[in-house]
């Protein structure tokens, strides 16, 4: 290309990125009127608390902006309003996230290409993934504030004060000097139960050591209705507030007390103005005067003297029919559990924070909190949403025993009743999306684990949902209504007793292991729990470990579970091989040192080629299970440290269908006569009968018939002996093997035998023709008695095949029982070997 061209290219280039600037800046400057409107965030939760300014057209700052993180969805909001409908509409007016802990700082946001500021009546701080509203400034009136300087009251929130103290790593002092009015708003701030107070205020001036005696202090908390108080507290003893009978008062107690003989009104000088509880955060603000007219119980404040203040927080005492105050509990000697109590300096006229970032609260939840038992049904009814934990909120939330939204908390293994009655209107469900009102209809997905259109019903005539969460059931749900977003709140599932979570569970050799599974359709829950401490937890499929499929848990340094499979085809460390199964829902904890794990996998392996491919689980027939463990596992390649320390001496064979569970052992005695006297009764006895009847008939009399008739009713004798010693032994019928099938067969014929002879017509004299009778009894019996031969000959060979499996299974496991300890004495080289 020639440098002309170059040239010419290069301005075009330029002028186009300089035009392209140039609309940028007109767009910003489109409805600029904004610019420099000023307003706090009003908080909702999180702990937001900011001053927001517009910059211009597309930009606006948030300084001192506190968070607590919200999901990844959560972003600044365009809304037309601050309600439920409001919001839904509404659309991201930001791109960058809100999903992390913003501490007091100051940044600079862009509006998305296409939002303008008259398109934001409302700029929200909003999560649409659990519809949650962090907080909000409100822009339809910003033109006037902007330019009306008396109009910034109206632009305050009562969370934002000028100033800050950190009194201790749970509890602050938040204060806004009028000196002007001779006042200082104050908001205390604590991250404490609803159940504790905050006390605040000056100590007694002119003392040489600082003391609570004669200590102004406001006492703020929250009442049993979740209504915020604030009231003027004077000391003068370090004791709970006391009336005596002559009318004197000592302790901690209200202004108001000291005052019933004088002006009560005067007393408390004190004006509550805003308070909340907000993600397990108290915060409570109040005013009051520098100097007041009760200079008894007041202590005057120097707002330009550094002062010596004091703080505590404690449990409240309620009101009752003798104190009719809220009353801090003062705990003498040692501070009980989450009580606080100490002296500071502060100077009012000191401008600034000395508070970084939101109070983040251990415990966020204040709702009430319902365990469910078994046999208690938990009543669901509807009420006024009073405090609702997310807002915002419908008006009317769901209740259960009478409590607004509370946290439900359930147990995996145990059923949870529910009785329904919240209206026709208001149908139940159990749900994974945290918002509710059937989220398929806001193309969402979600889960539904219990309840539908038909969990509703009324007072008179209730509707009963029975839930049974299980092993697979998340540790976080909803229960919600169907047809209404937000009425409900979580259900927190915990694991309850292994028992409960699974159908089965059976003891493993040596009473070291216990067995639990739940068949499920196409698959099976599985879990192992080791009785005493180890390191890791190993269970196998299989007579001995080697060509096994086994099954390994641990936790590693870190306290984070592992559950892997294996397949082992020798006994050296090169010889455990990880295999990927489709194994899910996998988890591994401690339990006082013991380790319990649990997984679900398929009956049949769906892939083919593979070694795993051939691990199947036939539930009709015997699994045979052994376990292993030892003091560490890892991941990586294996060593001598992956030794095990104690291992099963024999399978356990269990029945998972029926639940029952035998040891592979030697063969019992109990089946030995039985198969003795089958042998005798089906090889000897029913066979000489059988021999008599063909080939004695020439001799005189009736000796082959006599011989006949004993022959076979003792073999019928010692037939009806040998089962029921084989059902003594085994605890009942089982057809469940080809040898209990066949010899049921067998066994139905042969007792038809006797029946059948007890029947049978006279013969004819003479010669005469036998009856029609006698020829049909006659061909009767003898098909019913070859049948029967023929299937007592079967059923000896299938018991024998029976008895040489039991003899190779004993073999098998004899043998690893006796090469372990020499395998292990001789090749430490083999770290796997499980015997």
């Amino acid at each position: 290309m020639a440098p002309a061209a170059l040239h010419l290219l290069a301005i075009l280039c330029l002028a186009s990125l300089l035009a392209g600037a140039a609309a940028a800046s007109a767009g910003c400057g489109v409805n600029t009127s904004l610019e420099g409107y000023r307003a706090d965030l009003r908080m909702s939760q999180h702990q937001l608390r900011g001053r927001m300014e517009v910059l211009d057209g597309c930009s606006f700052r948030v300084a001192a902006l506190d968070l607590l993180p919200g999901s990844a969805s959560a972003r600044w909001w365009r809304a037309d309003g601050t309600d439920l409908d409001a919001l839904a509409r509404g659309e991201p007016a930001a791109a960058d996230p809100l999903d992390r802990t913003f501490r007091s700082e100051s940044l600079v946001f862009r509006l998305l290409p296409g939002v303008s500021w008259p398109r934001v009546p409302v700029l929200a701080a909003y999560d649409p993934l659990t519809s949650s509203l962090f907080g909000f400034v409100r822009l339809s009136a910003g033109a006037n504030a902007s330019s009306d300087p008396s109009s910034s009251s109206a632009s305050a929130a009562p969370t934002m004060l000028d100033s800050c103290a950190q009194l201790s790593p749970r509890f602050r002092v938040r204060w806004t000097l009028h000196e002007a009015n001779n006042s200082v708003d104050i908001g205390l701030e604590a991250a404490v139960g609803s159940e504790y107070y905050m006390a605040f205020g000056w100590a007694q001036p002119g003392v040489a050591e600082a003391s609570v005696i004669g200590a102004d202090l406001v006492v703020a908390g929250f009442t049993e209705d979740g209504l915020p108080f604030a009231d003027d507290y004077y000391v003068t003893n370090n004791s709970e507030c006391l009336l005596r009978e002559d009318g004197s008062v000592e302790g901690v107690c209200p202004d108001t007390i000291y005052g019933r003989n004088g002006s009560a009104a005067l007393a408390n000088d004190t004006r509550l103005v805003y308070g909340h509880r907000r993600d397990g955060v108290s915060f409570v603000r109040f005013s009051r005067p520098l100097v007041s007219k009760d200079s008894k119980h007041d202590v005057a404040v120097n707002a330009a003297r550094n002062m010596t203040v004091v703080w505590a927080i404690g449990l409240l005492r309620p009101p009752d029919s003798l104190r009719p105050y809220y009353l801090p509990l003062v705990s003498r000697g040692s501070a009980s559990a989450g009580t606080a109590f100490a002296f500071a300096k502060l100077k009012l006229s000191d401008a600034g924070s000395g508070c970084v970032g939101p109070l983040d609260a251990d415990d966020k939840e204040d709702q009430a909190r319902i365990t469910s038992e078994r046999k208690t049904p938990l009543v669901v009814t509807v009420g006024p949403a009073l405090h609702y934990p997310n807002p915002p909120n419908p008006d009317k939330v769901l209740y259960i025993n009478k409590k607004e939204a509370p946290l439900l908390k359930v147990e995996r293994g145990v059923p949870v009743t529910f009785s329904v009655e919240a209206g026709h209107d208001v149908p139940l469900y159990i749900t994974s999306d945290p918002v509710g009102g059937n989220a398929t209809s806001r193309n969402t997905p979600e889960v539904i684990y219990a309840g539908g259109p038909k969990a509703e019903g009324v007072p008179a005539t209730p509707t009963e949902l029975v839930w049974l969460p299980d092993r697979n059931t998340p540790d976080l749900v909803y229960y919600q209504s169907l047809y209404d977003q937000k009425m409900g709140w979580k259900i927190q599932v915990v694991d309850g007793g292994l028992s409960d979570m699974y159908n089965n569970s059976v003891l493993l050799d040596d009473q070291q292991v216990t067995f639990f599974w739940t068949l499920s359709g196409d698959s099976i829950n599985i879990a192992a729990r080791g009785e005493k401490k180890s390191g890791y937890l190993a269970i196998g499929f299989g007579s001995a470990m080697v060509n096994s499929y086994a099954y390994v848990g641990w936790v590693d340094g870190n306290g984070k579970g592992h559950v892997k499979s294996y397949w082992i085809d020798g006994k050296d460390g090169m010889s455990v091989h990880e295999t990927h199964e489709n194994v899910t829902h996998k988890r591994c904890r401690l339990e006082n040192g013991a380790i319990i794990f649990e997984f679900t996998r398929p009956l049949t392996p769906s892939c083919i080629g593979r070694v795993e491919c051939k691990n199947l689980i036939d539930p009709t027939t015997p699994l045979k299970v052994i376990w292993a463990m030892g003091a560490q596992w890892s991941s990586g390649p294996l060593s001598l440290k992956n030794m095990h320390s104690d291992t099963s001496n024999r399978p356990i064979r269990i029945l998972l269908l029926s639940g029952l569970a035998e040891a592979v052992e030697d063969l019992r005695p109990v089946l030995a006569v039985h198969g003795f006297m089958m042998f005798v009764a089906w090889a000897i006895l029913f066979p000489g009968g059988i021999m008599a009847a063909r080939y004695l008939k020439h001799l005189k009399g009736d000796l082959w018939f006599q011989a006949h008739i004993y022959l076979q009713y003792s073999g019928t004798a010692v037939m009806l002996l040998g089962v029921l010693f084989a059902v003594a032994e085994l605890r009942g019928f089982s057809f469940k093997s080809r040898h209990a099938r066949i010899g049921a067969v067998a066994f139905a014929f042969a007792c038809a035998q006797p029946i059948n002879a007890y029947l049978r017509p006279y013969k004819t004299e003479n010669r005469e023709p036998s009856s029609r009778n006698r020829i049909v009894w006659e061909y009767l019996h003898l098909f019913t008695g070859r049948s029967a031969a023929l299937a007592g000959i079967v059923a000896l060979f299938t018991g024998l095949q029976h008895l040489g499996h039991r003899l190779l299974t004993l073999k098998i496991v004899h043998y690893n029982d006796e090469l372990a300890p020499i395998f292990f004495k001789e090749n430490r080289a083999g770290p796997y070997c499980f015997s």
